[in-house]
């Protein structure tokens, strides 16, 4: 039943308000009054008292707010609720869901969410079945089921940072329903789509040609993502694509680094009818060669940041050449080819000195990236030594053959391969050769993928001696098989060698497009770091950092597989490699979502003659008006009492008796003041820290001993809340926050473990201190001491370090039982995770614990080793440093050596020994259950 734009879920309750007469007739109905029998006595008094009037009726107004209430009730139990949904789902047949949840879902994943759960609260309410399917999943699974499990799918399900497949998703439902019908076609659209999709769609569409279809897309904004970023000459070049073109369009583009802060900013304009916009951030190179990645103001997707690496960083060349040049005839010098091929991708830099040795030397001091040298024949002694250093520590030497360079030593260090001393002439009157064309690039050098210049030929060359590794170091060659361009490398850098000139007199490669793509490419190859167009061979690099749904910039997690790049290739983004940075902190590559020359194809449903209904993303605007409604009668019914309570004269009494309270109430503080003079506090009372402890009840928390060294209490602090995240990710124990104990003062016994790192920057702690540590062990409590110094055993024997004398020291002054190291059958092995070792930040220190009984005998090791747990463990691995983690979850301190693994090893470790120092040896009895009962006869 509706009214205007109120549905009420039990109409026929309306019909109370029918009763609304009989109400304001029983409001107005009084009681007989009673029979007055006059007493003589009371004559006088009637004479004296005043008369009090009681009126017979209610006032109008009083029972008017009574029908008020009444109706009120009335209203709220027909369960009216304002602006109900419109969209309803068929009543026969299931509900199929087509969601999309690719990168450009992230911004509005919760609306999303929402009206999926609205449309299966619906199949459930209609007990319908609910197929739904992802669009951006590795498998696709479409095979319709209850309401409830397509509920847990939906929850479970994230907006992903890749491309969705709708034409798998569609292949997967067309699948799983051949054989049933569609009741209702639920399309949860991202606004993107692909051109291999079409036929999915209108093929399902004719599937069922009455069914009723809802599409729900967001009309209004278009969708927009970075496509590619490069550092030109004069700035920082953005590109970006978008699907919604009928307007001209301004955002800003912001540039960070590596720590997320801003650099630069810019505006990314978008024509009138234009798909593609541009920004250009204009910033010294020095600044530009600091951006980590760009993102988009106001948009939290994937699509709105692009990721930067090494590759876009610019180069600084410097250039060299031992031809003069002629400004009079500058086609002839190699320097005007360079420059111009040069310049769009490096800052380059002539040297002032026209002194060759002078020259080198101060292109080496101002630390270019690569060095160009144009036919230099010989390089001087005195800077040898220098620019061989240079490259050593990973310069990139690139050359070019000349006249010179033919008729050079030929046991020049500079040069990838030994040469033969000449030139070799191809061509004109005195040879019988012709100029040669080059052959297919090398899937081995830098130029793999290149195509093969059919314009280009080659009049004259140097010629490398044949030698074993002649093809491994060869790049690019001639069709008859000789060396075009050779490359070896040399410590951290790269020796490349252009077997011909740099201008146009031996070939007419200089003036030729390909040229500039190779100078490019030999260029990438200066960096320190791999990058992608840097990479010569195969490489797998392991995911390093990745690109989140919203556009953050998380860890990456245990799906994500390495990342194969050969020949300067990139996989596109997958699954299995989802778009982020792969390499280490020293080397890594940038895999974008979006790719130089990648569009955006706006979604459009084909033509439907069906039943079709359109709806925009939007939070349920119905809102339920009975909860407000029994507040309105609650508030009224309580102004109604107050009003009979003041009309009965109940507030003058009151008033009456106010000096009677007052004076009660002096005589009660009084009488509190001399009992609190004459007697001692209770022992009951509230003492100063018992909120803290009381706060300290509420859960577990991890406890660490406060050494007063402020980087081990740090340490300790962020050791302890990593562990705290990994228990409550990976266990159902949830920890509160780390809480530091000064064991000089504080209880003790509201903990069930300390962790101590043993420091000797500071004062030892005093006898009281370790007196109440020992009672701490005794009563229960286990204490983890830590010598941070990768302790190899407790044996005397031998130099210790001062952490280890410190900890005996401590030892000394505490009963303790005797010690082991954990025995391959311990409780603390298999506590929570099966173990074999208990690593840190180092590894090879044992973990020790208290003895177990008969430890003498192997073979007659009991069952456990007692009721309780060890009151003492002792590593020197250094756990929580391990464990220690920022704000974001990165790790604060590496691992010794850097291994993931290692450190994964230690958060295991930590969960056992909080397990079993939690639960006792409680496992120990599960697994030797069957000694157990043959100890107790049974």
């Amino acid at each position: 039943m509706s009214a205007l734009p109120i549905v009420f879920g039990a109409p026929a309750l309306l019909f109370g308000l029918a009763l609304l007469p009989v109400i304001w007739w029983l409001l107005r109905l009084t009681p007989p009054r009673p029979k007055t029998e006059l007493f003589p006595p009371l004559r006088i008094l009637a004479k004296v008292l005043k008369k009090e009037e009681t009126p017979a009726k209610s006032p109008w107004w009083l029972t008017a707010l009574r029908l008020l209430i009444a109706a009120l009730i009335v209203f709220a139990l027909a369960q009216p609720v304002m602006n109900p949904r419109e969209i309803q789902i068929s009543a026969e047949g299931p509900l199929v869901l087509v969601m999309d949840n690719g990168w450009s879902t992230a911004t509005d994943w919760q609306e999303r969410i929402s009206v999926a759960g609205e449309l299966i609260d619906d199949a459930e309410a209609r007990n319908l079945p609910v197929s739904i399917v992802f669009t951006a999943e590795d498998t696709h699974n479409a095979t319709p089921d209850t309401p409830a499990r397509a509920r847990e799918r939906l929850q479970a399900a994230v907006a992903r940072p890749l491309h969705g497949s709708q034409q798998d998703a569609l292949a997967a439902l067309q699948t799983a329903l051949e054989n049933s019908s569609v009741g209702t076609l639920a399309i949860l659209s991202s606004g993107l789509t692909s051109e291999a999709a079409t036929d999915q769609w209108q093929a399902l569409l004719e599937r069922a040609p009455q069914q009723d279809v809802l599409l729900f897309q967001n009309m209004t904004d278009g969708t927009l993502a970075l496509v590619s970023a490069s550092n030109e000459a004069n700035g920082f070049a953005v590109t970006a694509e978008r699907t919604d073109t009928d307007h001209p369009e301004s955002r800003a583009v912001t540039a960070n680094d590596s720590q997320g802060r801003p650099i630069a900013n810019g505006q990314l304009v978008f024509e009138s009818g234009a798909s593609l916009g541009t920004a250009l951030l204009t910033v010294p190179f020095e600044l530009r060669n600091d951006f980590a990645n760009i993102s988009v103001d106001g948009l939290s997707n994937a699509g709105a940041r692009y990721l930067l690496d090494e590759s876009a960083r610019r180069r600084r060349v410097g250039l060299l050449s031992a031809e003069p040049l002629d400004l009079s005839q500058p086609l002839l010098s190699p320097l005007y080819y360079l420059t111009r091929a040069l310049e769009p991708f490096a800052d380059l830099i002539v040297p002032e000195d026209s002194e060759l040795g002078g020259a080198i030397a101060e292109l080496v001091e101002q630390r270019p990236s690569v060095i160009v040298m144009a036919d230099v024949g010989t390089v001087p002694d005195e800077v040898e030594d220098l620019l061989l250093e240079w490259i050593t520590d990973g310069g990139l030497l690139l050359r070019f053959a000349g006249p010179r360079l033919a008729g050079g030593d030929s046991s020049d260090p500079f040069v990838p391969v030994d040469l033969r001393r000449g030139e070799r002439a191809l061509g004109g009157a005195l040879s019988w050769s012709e100029p040669q064309p080059l052959a297919a690039f090398s899937e081995q050098g830098a130029f793999a993928g290149m195509s093969r210049p059919d314009d280009v030929t080659v009049n004259r060359q140097v010629l490398a001696e044949p030698s074993p590794d002649l093809g491994a170091r060869t790049w690019a060659s001639l069709a008859d098989g000789t060396p075009l361009v050779t490359s070896r490398a040399f410590g951290d850098g790269r020796i490349i060698l252009f077997h011909v000139t740099a201008e146009a007199t031996w070939s007419n490669l200089p003036i030729s497009g390909h040229f500039v793509e190779m100078l490019r490419r030999s260029i990438l190859l200066s960096r320190s770091t791999i990058g992608a167009q840097g990479v010569v061979e195969e490489v797998i690099l392991p995911p390093y950092r990745l690109l989140a749904a919203n556009g953050s910039i998380t860890t990456p997690s245990g799906a994500v597989q390495p990342l194969k790049v050969r020949s300067g290739t990139l996989p596109p983004v997958s699954f299995d490699n989802p778009p982020g940075l792969y390499g280490t902190e020293s080397g890594f590559v940038a895999l974008n979502l979006m790719r130089d020359g990648d569009a955006l194809m706006a979604f459009d449903l084909p033509d439907y003659s069906g039943p079709l209904v359109r709806s925009e993303y939007m939070r349920s605007a119905s809102i339920d008006l009975a909860p407000y409604l029994l507040t309105a009668a609650l508030l009224l019914l309580m102004a109604d009492t107050i009003i009979v309570l003041f009309m009965s004269g109940a507030f003058s009494r009151l008033n009456m008796r106010r000096a009677q309270t007052a004076a009660g109430a002096g005589l009660l503080v009084l009488s509190v003041g001399f009992m609190t003079a004459a007697e001692p506090a209770n022992a009951a009372d509230e003492k100063p820290g018992d909120a803290e402890i009381l706060a300290s009840l509420d859960r577990t928390h991890l406890a660490y001993v406060v050494t007063g060294d402020r980087r081990t209490d740090r340490t300790s602090r962020l050791g302890l809340n990593g562990m705290t995240r990994f228990l409550t990710y990976r266990t159902s124990l949830e920890p509160g926050e780390p809480v530091g104990v000064d064991i000089e003062n504080d209880p003790l016994e509201l903990y069930s473990m300390l962790y101590w790192p043993i420091t000797v920057d500071t004062d030892p702690p005093s006898r009281e201190a370790i007196a109440r540590v020992d009672t701490f062990m005794k009563n229960g409590g286990t204490v983890l001491f830590d010598t941070r110094d990768a302790l190899a055993g407790l044996s005397a024997a031998g130099v210790v370090s001062p952490e280890t004398a410190r900890l005996r020291a401590i030892l000394a002054e505490l009963d303790i039982p005797a010690l082991e190291p954990v025995p391959q059958d311990h409780v603390l092995t298999k506590a929570f995770y099966i173990l074999n070792e208990f690593p840190g930040r180092y590894r090879g220190s044992p973990l020790w614990v208290e003895a177990l009984l008969d430890t003498d005998n192997p073979d007659n090791r009991p069952a456990r080793g007692g009721d309780g747990v060890s009151s003492i463990i002792i590593t020197g691995n250094d756990l929580a440093g391990a464990w220690a983690v920022d704000e974001n979850n990165i790790p604060v301190y590496p691992t010794v050596p850097p291994d993931p693994v290692q450190r994964e090893h230690a958060y295991r470790s930590g969960v056992n020994i909080m397990m079993y120092m939690l639960t006792g040896n409680y496992k120990a009895d599960q697994v030797h259950v069957p000694a157990l009962l043959e100890r107790l006869g049974q």
